[in-house]
C-alpha cells in the first residue's frame, strides 16, 4: 500500500460520512461504483434490518430512503484501518428516524473495497449504541 492510496481510502471514506451526515444524495451516489456490491445489516430499535443490492441502480432507492427517513447527528470516527483496496471503519452517530422522531445512538462499522476511485464493495453493519 502507498501513501497515496491510504489518502485516497481516507478521503473517501471522510467524503461519505460527510455526505451522509448532509444528506447530500447525489454526493454519496458519486462514490459508488455502477457495478458494486452493497449490503446494509443491523438491527434498529426493534427489529432486524437487511438490504443487498447488486449495483448502484438496485442500491440507490435504498440511499433515497435513508435520506429522506434518517438524519445523523452526533457524528463520530472511532477507528479506520486500511489495508489498499479495503477499509474498515468503526464509527457513531445518533441516528434520528423523522417516522418516529425516535433518536437511536448507534454503532456502525464499514467495510468497503475501492477501485477506481469507487466503492465496490460496501458492507454497513450497525447496532443501536445503550
Amino acid at each position: 500500500m502507498t501513501a497515496a492510496s491510504r489518502i485516497v481510502a481516507e478521503r473517501m471514506i471522510h467524503d461519505l460520512h460527510e455526505a451522509r451526515v448532509r444528506s447530500d444524495l447525489p454526493a454519496m451516489c458519486r462514490l459508488f461504483a455502477q457495478d458494486g456490491r452493497f449490503e446494509i445489516a443491523g438491527a434498529s430499535a426493534d427489529k432486524p434490518i437487511s438490504i443487498r443490492a447488486p449495483g448502484l441502480a438496485a442500491f440507490q432507492p435504498w440511499l433515497v430512503m435513508m435520506v429522506k427517513v434518517f438524519r445523523l447527528s452526533n457524528y463520530g470516527l472511532l477507528s479506520l484501518i486500511v489495508e489498499w483496496p479495503r477499509a474498515a471503519v468503526h464509527w457513531r452517530a445518533d441516528i434520528h428516524s423523522k417516522v418516529t422522531g425516535v433518536t437511536v445512538p448507534t454503532e456502525l462499522v464499514d467495510l468497503v473495497e475501492i477501485r477506481d476511485e469507487r466503492f465496490v464493495s460496501y458492507s454497513e453493519f450497525f447496532v443501536p449504541r445503550i
